[in-house]
């Protein structure tokens, strides 16, 4: 049996509710809620799907003003965030709690929760479950897991369970040391061709959507064209039905270097730096705070403190 919190049970028992009374402490969304329906409509009529990852409700926030279609919650929350070299210390209880934040903050977008390391691969209950604490518990419209062929089964036993699932292909990082590291995937013809063929399997086995990840784009390419499910690419070339890329790496925010096929759209690193220069500048020359950054007391109060404080001495 799941383990739920008590923030979870709270949330679960009002989520039948309008979506008003699922965020009580969120935002209203100004904008019909973003679903799988709608991801498969941009598809055909050929539209972009945008997606981003996130991990904290104020930056959804500024994801649901602009409009971002669709959140993944990613486990690269790890590096980014808590400063690990992999994904895989990413744990369900940490990845869920960022979920329900980041869907209070834009409650209109289709999100993703990305299943951390051994919270599925170990069995088919457990998948479930934990899939479970995502949906219910986070309010996540899809459950994100790194698969193939030997997890078609998982795949479909959760499809089965009424739970959607993304089916990340391609370059999986919680794989990695079984991989030998970060490197592009399907790059020659007989890789290319089991990839398509785990591409169909996953499909066939329920899942809602897929996620490709370090493929060549003529690859992604057939991928998109050989499936009707709306098909994700991360740094795999502009024949994806849309794209997700780490927030941290178009924000130039973080440590390093962002990888070499990501667009920094900002250098966030230097907006930071400046304003926390400025700020360590000022308090320790006086400018601030200023009076006006300061709490005031009325005069008449004053005279009694002042008052109360000579007849003590």
């Amino acid at each position: 049996m799941v383990s739920w919190t008590s923030e979870e049970r709270q949330f679960t028992s009002s989520f039948a509710q309008p979506l008003r009374a699922n965020y009580p402490i969120g935002i209203m969304s100004r904008r019909a809620k973003v679903t799988l329906a709608k991801l498969c409509a941009l598809k055909r009529e050929r539209q972009k799907i945008t997606m981003l990852t996130c991990y904290d409700y104020s930056t959804a926030r500024v994801m649901e003003d602009a409009h971002i279609d669709a959140i993944l919650v990613g486990d690269t929350y790890a590096e980014v965030c808590l400063g690990h070299d992999t994904t895989l210390p990413a744990s369900i209880d940490h990845m869920v709690t960022i979920a329900a934040a980041v869907r209070r903050g834009a409650p209109s977008a289709f999100l993703v929760g990305d299943m951390p390391y051994l919270s599925y691969q170990a069995s088919i209950e457990r998948a479930i479950d934990n899939a479970g604490r995502f949906m219910a518990g986070a309010g996540c419209d899809c459950v994100k897991v790194e698969v193939d062929r030997r997890l078609v089964d998982t795949v479909a036993a959760m499809s089965r369970a009424t739970i959607p699932v993304m089916a990340h292909l391609g370059l999986r990082p919680q794989s990695v040391h079984q991989l030998g590291g970060y490197k592009a995937q399907a790059t020659t013809a007989e890789a290319a061709c089991r990839l398509l063929e785990d591409a169909r399997m996953m499909e066939e086995a329920g899942a809602c959507s897929l996620l490709l990840e370090a493929v060549p784009h003529t690859v992604a390419r057939m991928v998109a064209e050989q499936t009707e499910l709306p098909v994700i690419g991360c740094v795999s070339g502009p024949h994806c039905d849309g794209q997700v890329l780490v927030m941290h790496d178009i924000l130039g925010f973080g440590a390093g270097h962002p990888p070499r096929s990501v667009k920094v759209y900002t250098n966030l690193n230097d907006a930071l730096r400046t304003a926390f220069c400025g700020y360590i500048e000022d308090v320790q020359s006086g400018g601030f705070p200023e009076e006006a950054n300061s709490i005031t007391m009325s005069e008449r109060e004053l005279a009694r403190l002042q008052g109360m404080q000579r007849e003590r001495s």
